[in-house]
């Protein structure tokens, strides 16, 4: 195998939040959205006919015959993989036993022909992605007896049979990119049985996402596929026909997996994050070939990377949105490193739907459209009007996240309660969801409308937000307004609680605001019961006042990016609305 080495595009230092420039005008002019699949677009009817022509030439049983044997089966070259495993996962191998989200699997005990760990765990394995971890640990002489046991084991199991997990798109296509970037790992041995099973897998891969990819969801995963059809054909000899139907599925699907202002349609930043790098380990294979990276490539990597920025607290780690958990700054940092985008937060992404107000060092993002359609996700959330608030390195208000990322510590039921407008930072009404959340745990009706009104004015910046969930079952509208002031000491906000149009009026509703306070803050009631002081361990103190309601601390929780969910505080808010609606005005301060 050869193919020159690689390294990573030099990486800027973060950028502080608060050097985003302050001249910027952020006004967004009051409008209704509706978030929906993105239709086809950006292929003229010539490159259409020539798609189909491609992708039918390559389909057919003599082109797959005219090609058998026609070309020797080896790597062209072995790419870098831009983005560092985790070293504590990869010590763990070296020590004998995989380690994910929590939980524990010996090497010794794994079968795979009887694979009993969680979903995501089963994934890890299926798509070797714990080859990256045990890169980033020891010598390759230490770990190449391990990676090749696995493999074997792999191969003896599913290298002939395809089924689900193991063989699902996704997973396939991460396979392939895993295999490339550390075939050192698992292509030294002197077996050449063995090495030929190995590549033979790979060429049986290409082949199985050239049937599936186009059939596989919408999404992301559909988009990795697509990657894992291209990485082939730049891979292995003879790969021209495959790379010319590769590159078209890919250009097609990317544009309807992202939104124009570069986010994806799942709205989540896991997603994103996957995303971003398995188009950056794209990249680094067109690299090891010497050849140009396609331009749509390019340019999606130059949109979906500040989406991305644009979710990051002050302290560089992400926002806990659409089952994502808060992952730490420098697994984020390594892969917008990877990408080689070097630029800044997008501070409103508008068809994404999420806002971000920057003020010093305090951080506000708000969920500011309607959950992402069921059918391009598993974990989505009704989370619509929601915010998060970080001051430095300390969130201050979060919402609970992680629904996304079953393990040891998140069982499917609580997975389920992580979806609903309670985990998040916003109000229900009536104890219901914004949205639906169906038994079978796909999203149903609720917001499909969100009203956005963002002004940069003396007092600061203002965003106004309203959604239609509550107004089929309750007859109301709620409208919240949030104002960050300019130094960031301040976040003034108000909900509402408005009679819809052309309902009926009915009966007073309960309603309880959620404030869900960051790890490190401990609160107490002051003596009115309607404030609380919130003390951040070893940083700031800041106070919460509400004008209305009954003001009580509860118990919360709040998930980290490793799917571990750690005892927190809310701030809980009750009262009634009558038909006529209500409004009920707070602060968080900071004083100290």
């Amino acid at each position: 195998m050869e193919g020159r080495p690689l390294t990573a595009a030099p990486a800027d230092p973060p950028l502080d939040p608060g050097d985003d420039p302050a001249l910027i005008d952020d006004t967004i002019e009051p409008g209704k959205r509706l978030i929906r699949l993105p239709a086809d677009k950006g292929l003229s009817l010539g490159d259409r006919v020539a798609n189909a022509i491609t992708r039918l030439t390559w389909r057919t049983p003599l082109h797959a015959f005219r090609l058998k044997g026609r070309f020797p089966l080896k790597l062209l070259g072995v790419p870098a993989d831009p983005v560092p495993g985790d070293a504590r996962a990869g010590t763990a191998i070296r020590a004998g036993h995989f380690l994910h989200r929590g939980l524990k699997l010996p090497l010794g005990e794994l079968d795979f022909a009887a694979l009993e760990v969680a979903p995501a765990f089963a994934d890890y394995l299926h798509s070797f992605a714990w080859l990256r971890d045990l890169a980033a640990t020891g010598s390759r002489a230490d770990g190449t007896p391990i990676a090749e046991a696995v493999v074997r084991h792999w191969l003896g199991t599913h290298g002939e049979t395809v089924s689900e997990p193991a063989w699902k798109a996704d997973n396939t296509a991460w396979r392939i990119l895993f295999w490339a970037a550390h075939a050192p790992l698992i292509l030294s041995s002197s077996d050449l049985v063995y090495r030929s099973a190995v590549l033979n897998h790979l060429a049986r891969a290409a082949r199985h996402l050239d049937r599936v990819a186009d059939k596989t969801r919408p999404g992301i995963g559909q988009m990795v596929a697509w990657v894992g059809i291209v990485a082939a054909s730049l891979l292995m000899p003879g790969g021209e026909p495959r790379q010319v139907f590769g590159e078209a599925g890919l250009r097609k699907v990317l544009e309807t997996s992202f939104y124009a202002d570069g986010g994806n349609i799942s709205r989540s930043p896991q997603a994103q994050l996957d995303a971003i790098m398995a188009l950056s380990m794209l990249a680094r294979i067109y690299d090891m070939r010497r050849m140009e990276i396609p331009p749509f490539i390019q340019e999606v990597l130059a949109r979906a990377v500040p989406a991305l920025l644009g979710l990051l607290h002050s302290d560089g780690g992400m926002g806990s949105w659409q089952g994502s958990g808060a992952t730490p700054a420098a697994y984020v940092q390594a892969i917008v490193n990877a990408s080689g985008v070097r630029t800044r937060p997008l501070k409103q992404a508008r068809d994404w739907g999420y806002q971000r107000l920057v003020a010093n060092k305090v951080v506000l993002l708000a969920d500011a459209a309607p959950p992402p359609i069921a059918r391009v996700t598993e974990a989505g959330c009704a989370s619509t009007l929601a915010f998060e608030l970080s001051d430095g390195d300390e969130r201050i208000v979060v919402n609970c996240g992680g629904a996304a990322l079953t393990g040891a510590t998140i069982p499917a039921d609580l997975a389920r309660g992580l979806r609903t407008t309670a985990a998040h930072s916003t109000l229900t009404l009536g104890d219901s969801n914004s949205t639906a959340i169906l038994a079978n745990g796909s999203l149903g009706k609720g917001v499909t409308e969100v009203e956005l009104d963002r002004r940069e004015t003396p007092q600061g910046s203002r965003v106004e937000m309203s959604h239609d969930g509550y107004a089929r079952r309750h007859g109301l509208i709620h409208r919240r307004l949030l104002i960050l002031s300019p130094n960031g000491r301040e976040l003034r906000g108000e909900d509402m609680l408005l009679p819809a149009p052309r309902t009926r009026r009915k009966g007073d509703k309960g309603f309880t605001m959620r404030f869900h306070l960051g790890r490190n803050i401990s609160a107490s009631l002051t003596a009115d019961k309607l404030g609380a002081l919130l003390r951040v361990g070893g940083g700031p103190l800041w106070q919460f006042r509400t004008s209305e309601g009954t003001l009580d601390i509860e118990q919360s929780l709040w998930v980290d990016g490793e799917g571990r969910p750690h005892p927190t505080e809310q701030l809980v808010v009750t009262g009634n609305a009558p038909a006529g609606g209500v409004s009920v005005g707070w602060i968080f301060k900071h004083i100290g």
